[in-house]
């Protein structure tokens, strides 16, 4: 019965629907009249480029809803959300919430199944804080965007489940590992409750140790409803090898509190938003 209902979602997906249309109009094209193959082969080609690209941009709604900002409530308050995806990181994550605290400041952490599973204590202790956890898939697989919907489906049901088993919260966002996903990700979160989440800017703090670019990046043009992005785990290493989100995150919340912008998690804008 349940797969049943995964089924009837994807094919009620407007996307998936839409691009279906194309291929069988393209096929009973080719057979009624051969000599505009060429054309049916080409529009064919231009709908998967199209879910190609919409899949590559994190920050897309082509593929279906995705929050880039806070709802416009939580904005006008001069909310902002910091996300902090990839953990929980013994090495790095006490020191995050460590600096959290300092700023009675709030974020949502984005973590992977499998690294809740391995540091249960860890996930309880950013609960315990007053902070979020949410789901960024069980194994953070870097080919999750080719996935079919059998496996997408299975690795995110289980990042619910090893979430809610440790600490007891169901999350209720997810996050595809690097933003990237396919048409099939919006039925499955539909199937499974869960609303997608990427962000405003991001630092690429993974991959850059420049703590000052990393800071400008996500600095730039502050205001409320911004969405911003940062890892504890897989962070690059910056300085005298410290995690640059270590570096870059009090300056961050510094300059929110100059700002009069208040950290929230994006359950707590969820919640606050009219009905």
């Amino acid at each position: 019965m349940k797969q049943r209902s995964q089924f009837r979602r994807l094919v009620s997906s407007p996307i998936l629907s839409a691009s279906a249309v194309v291929h069988i109009g393209a096929a009973a094209a080719a057979i009624i009249q051969p000599t505009v193959w060429p054309w049916a082969l080409g529009a064919v080609a231009a709908n998967h480029g199209i879910l190609t690209a919409a899949g590559l941009w994190p920050r897309s709604r082509w593929l279906g809803p995705n929050w880039v900002n806070l709802p416009a409530a939580s904005g006008a308050r001069g909310e902002v959300a910091i996300t902090i995806d990839d953990g929980p990181d013994p090495a790095v994550t006490p020191r995050v919430l460590a600096q959290l605290a300092q700023f009675d400041a709030t974020a949502t952490f984005f973590c992977v199944g499998e690294r809740v599973q391995r540091y249960p204590e860890l996930a309880r202790e950013i609960l315990r804080q007053g902070h979020v956890i949410e789901n960024h898939s069980q194994r953070h697989r870097h080919d999750f965007s080719l996935l079919g919907p059998k496996r997408m489906h299975r690795e995110i049901a289980e990042a619910q489940d090893s979430i809610a088993d440790v600490t007891g919260s169901v999350p209720t966002f997810f996050r595809a590992p690097a933003g990237l996903r396919n048409p099939f990700l919006q039925p499955l979160l539909d199937d499974l409750q869960l609303r997608l989440a990427s962000w405003t800017r991001r630092g690429f703090d993974t991959v850059n140790g420049n703590p000052d670019v990393i800071y400008k990046r996500l600095a730039a043009s502050l205001r409320g409803g911004d969405i911003l992005l940062l890892h504890d785990a897989n962070a690059a290493r910056g300085p005298a090898e410290l995690p640059v989100i270590l570096d870059v995150l009090p300056r961050l919340l510094n300059t929110l509190r100059g700002h009069q912008l208040t950290p929230v998690t994006l359950r707590a804008a969820l919640e606050g938003a009219p009905a």
